[in-house]
């Protein structure tokens, strides 16, 4: 059983020995390659030396058994022991999604519901910002166009973690995210307090760790300079500040006014449409591969209505997973994380169904 592990054992050695070669590091790009790799084999070696040790374990006492009926009472605790160690490692075993270990970026529009959509929007934010900062990632809000009511009708952010492991990585965990989120609740311009549902859609993109892992062409870009609209200080509006990048062969179009320097809008805009043409390649890839490779949890059908924030029943409910708790007002205070864990659980399942059929 676990025949494959041996081959990921010797590649856990090599890469070991690779760390320590100071020429990796004078990379920063393939060191963080080599470190996130590392940090992926660590566990699988770790988990199949936990699960070698229960297999002796059990062998000993069933062998101690035959002579000494005392060691019989031990061997059931060791079989479950045998049993959670072996399942650990098969979960480990599934072929991770190799981006597992990037940060993202993530934007948040407005959908159905006008005013209250927005506000829903940007209370998707906080909760977002909060779940981050509980898992000590930190963030970094990228471009924002505020409704009237103090929502956002579009709103980006940046969100890296710290962890080299791909187990920890941001797009590990936030990639269920991608989708239309549907909430229920008496909006603040009700005046008759009737229960309205509006919807506000969720984009998340990984995001490119080193500009040259997307080639642009530079010819390709169509890039326009205007005068920022938005709230931001006393240049904001009387400077061309703010700049909107084309990419021609694609047709995505990326607009960035945060900032009051047009070079640092610039960068911001090229981050955005670096990780887009990554998702783009990615969907392309995807489309192409065979059912067993794509996830039912994280689909591309970028307009599923994945959730549904009651706020009456003060009720959440994932429709990928069938998760649903009644501790709505927490988790928009960021304790998201068992919603998704399910998404993860239930991803996990299906892939390893798919590896044993």
């Amino acid at each position: 059983m676990f025949e494959s592990v041996q081959g990921l054992i010797d590649e856990h050695r090599r890469v070991q020995e690779e760390l320590s070669d100071p020429a990796v590091h004078a990379d920063a790009a393939r060191a963080k390659r080599v470190n996130r790799r590392y940090a992926e084999l660590s566990r699988i070696v770790a988990a199949y030396d936990a699960w070698s040790a229960a297999s002796d374990d059990l062998d000993a006492a069933r062998e101690l058994a035959r002579e000494d009926s005392a060691f019989a009472d031990e061997v059931p605790a060791l079989e479950e022991g045998l049993q959670a160690a072996q399942e650990r490692l098969r979960r480990l075993l599934i072929p991770r999604d190799p981006d597992d270990a990037r940060d993202v970026i993530m934007e948040i529009k407005a959908g159905e519901g006008g005013a209250e959509s927005a506000l829903f929007a940007a209370d998707l934010l906080r909760m977002y910002i909060q779940y981050a900062a509980s898992m000590g990632w930190k963030t970094e809000l990228l471009e924002r166009n505020e409704s009237d009511l103090g929502g956002y009708k579009d709103v980006q952010v940046a969100i890296k973690g710290t962890s080299t492991d791909p187990a920890q990585g941001v797009w590990a965990h936030l990639k269920y995210e991608g989708g239309v989120h549907r909430v229920q609740r008496v909006p603040a311009t009700e005046s008759q307090g009737r229960i309205h549902t509006s919807t506000t859609g969720v984009l998340v993109f990984p995001e490119v760790d080193e500009p040259e892992e997307i080639q642009i062409d530079q010819n390709d870009l169509k890039i326009d300079v205007f005068r920022s609209s938005g709230p931001g200080g006393q240049s904001v509006n009387t400077t061309d500040s703010a700049v909107r990048i084309t990419h021609v062969p694609t047709g995505i179009v990326v607009s960035m006014q945060n900032e009051k320097s047009q070079l640092q809008n610039r960068e911001a805009g090229m981050r955005v449409l670096r990780a887009r043409l990554l998702a783009k390649q990615q969907e392309e890839l995807a489309a192409a591969a065979s059912d067993a490779r794509k996830s039912q949890i994280r689909g591309m059908d970028r307009s599923e209505r994945i959730r549904t924030y009651n706020f009456p029943e003060n009720r959440i409910a994932d429709h990928r997973t069938g998760y649903k708790a009644y501790n709505l007002d927490q988790v928009m205070d960021g304790a998201l994380a068992p919603v998704i864990a399910s998404c993860i659980e239930a991803d996990e399942a299906e892939r390893l169904g798919a590896v044993g059929s």
